[in-house]
């Protein structure tokens, strides 16, 4: 890696809890600085702008969720269990560090929705990515005889994306758990009522 190389990962890496905690609209250039001990000229020599800069950070926090996620699959066998690891990641959303402040997903996707093209492009290609991953788990469950055939998969992976993501927003908003721990019972029933 050359110095220009460590640089930029040093700036996303620092920057990257700022955008996940206060949203692009709420990171200013002088809390990059201060975050990075950078001077804006350095910041900018390294990112053409605050956009470059937002882009490269919500990779950097959905690879350490997404991380997270492959690891707890890694750990498990069959399809039902890989599918209770995304319950178990975010499970930790109080222990974990990649989730102190929250899903990057949602809380960028609520942020740029309707105002931010390119960080919504990077929320859908996220998203896409999770759909992607839980519809193969559960195709190959179907191929195993673990899930029922009729299981719908793109189905199953939205509500099950939704009840996840909807859990996190309630205990981010409200400071409590109860929201959260009641969207993944569901997500946990979901995953037993299509057992075969």
């Amino acid at each position: 890696m050359t110095k220009a190389e460590r640089t930029r990962q040093f700036i996303i890496e620092k920057t990257a809890p700022i955008f996940n905690k206060n949203g692009y609209a709420g990171t200013s250039i002088n809390d990059l600085t201060e975050a990075t001990g950078l001077t804006r000229g350095s910041i900018y020599g390294n990112f053409e702008n605050k956009d470059a800069v937002a882009l490269a950070a919500f990779d950097y926090n959905y690879s350490l969720v997404s991380a997270a996620v492959a690891a707890r699959i890694k750990e498990r066998t069959g399809a039902i269990d890989k599918l209770k690891a995304y319950t178990s990641v975010f499970a930790e959303l109080y222990t974990l560090p990649v989730l102190e402040y929250g899903c990057p997903v949602l809380n960028t996707a609520t942020e740029c929705d309707d105002t931010h093209a390119a960080l919504r492009d990077k929320v859908k290609g996220a998203i896409s990515q999770w759909y992607g991953g839980i519809e193969g788990i559960i195709k190959k469950g179907q191929e195993h005889k673990e899930i029922k055939k009729s299981v719908n998969s793109r189905e199953f992976a939205g509500a099950f994306i939704a009840l996840i993501e909807g859990g996190v927003m309630l205990a981010k908003v409200t400071g409590k758990s109860e929201g959260l721990e009641a969207a993944l019972k569901q997500a946990r029933k979901m995953i037993t009522e299509i057992k075969k």
